[in-house]
């Protein structure tokens, strides 16, 4: 069988590590050409892209800040350069600041909005102009939008209840295109932002049905399903994958 997305051109933002540097490898697996942004340690961008680029398909790092629109536009524009065209958009990009509400700064606030909200929508707005029926766009979101089961995660759990409404909505505009997006809702997951070995990771297990982190594999793999063929009838969706963690 060929792969799933042979042919096709991807851009993941926040794609240096972790999981998104899982899910770029994983679409190269299954054939797609893939573009990835990443804000710094480039060294570690390299080797992802040389990683990709085993799988037989062409891959590019792209420095870019979530934070700025402009950045932002401007990745798309180099993919849609550098790839001929884009027909799945991973918004991955996050970031996940803590505090409690009474010593939480209204600077924080403001790049949490900025990053895990505007630049999804600002992404989003870029790629459909270039993008064609059978179009793919999905968003890391978090299983944190529907439980916060500790305090001074609010704000990050409000960024990432506003892709939900955010998916449901889009689904309605770009329906009528052909084109598809959906969440994936991953719980913890071990990386190096929140290790299974870390200060929180005991506590999490206990409230999880499978008390065990999940893998950045494991979320690329459900990545991968929607942006593939299989997957053309799930839009506006929010698909948890989180061992359990909001059953």
């Amino acid at each position: 069988m060929s792969p799933a997305l042979r042919g096709k051109r991807a851009l993941v933002t926040g794609g240096g590590r972790g999981i998104g540097a899982a899910v770029v490898k994983r679409l190269a697996r299954e054939g797609a050409d893939v573009a990835f942004t990443y804000v710094s340690r480039p060294q570690e961008a390299i080797r992802v892209a040389a990683g990709a680029t085993q799988s037989g398909v062409h891959a590019v790092a792209f420095q870019a800040d979530s934070a700025d629109p402009a950045a932002v536009i401007g990745a798309i524009e180099q993919t849609v350069r550098e790839l001929g065209g884009i027909d799945v958009l991973v918004n991955n990009a996050g970031i996940a600041p803590m505090a409690p509400v009474d010593r939480f700064s209204l600077a924080d606030f403001d790049r949490a909005l900025a990053i895990n909200v505007r630049a999804v929508f600002v992404a989003i707005q870029a790629a459909v102009k270039h993008m064609e029926t059978g179009g793919r766009i999905i968003n890391i979101g978090s299983c944190n939008a529907e439980r916060m089961p500790f305090p001074g995660g609010a704000v990050y759990a409000m960024t990432k209840s506003a892709l939900q409404g955010l998916v449901k909505g889009l689904a309605r505009d770009l329906g009528p295109r052909g084109i598809t997006i959906n969440n994936v809702q991953p719980g913890p997951v071990d990386t190096d932002m929140n290790p299974a070995t870390g200060e929180f990771a005991e506590m999490l297990k206990k409230v999880m049905a499978l008390p065990r982190y999940g893998s950045p594999d494991e979320i690329a793999g459900m990545v991968a399903y929607l942006a593939s063929p299989e997957a053309g009838f799930v839009t506006g969706a929010s698909l948890t994958i989180d061992g359990g963690f909001t059953a």
